[in-house]
């Protein structure tokens, strides 16, 4: 995606872990790093 995320998208995901529709996933860790992870560049610092 080329860019950081923005707040909301954030807080989106945070939401729907709080919510009843996550309620079957367990365990899993959350990358809301708009696919760096996937492309090799883990965390990538501003």
């Amino acid at each position: 995606m080329r860019r950081m995320s923005r707040p909301e998208e954030q807080a989106a995901a945070a939401l729907f872990l709080a919510s009843p529709e996550s309620s079957y996933i367990t365990g899993v860790e959350l990358a809301c790093d708009g696919g760096a992870t996937q492309l090799g560049f883990g965390l990538v610092a501003a």
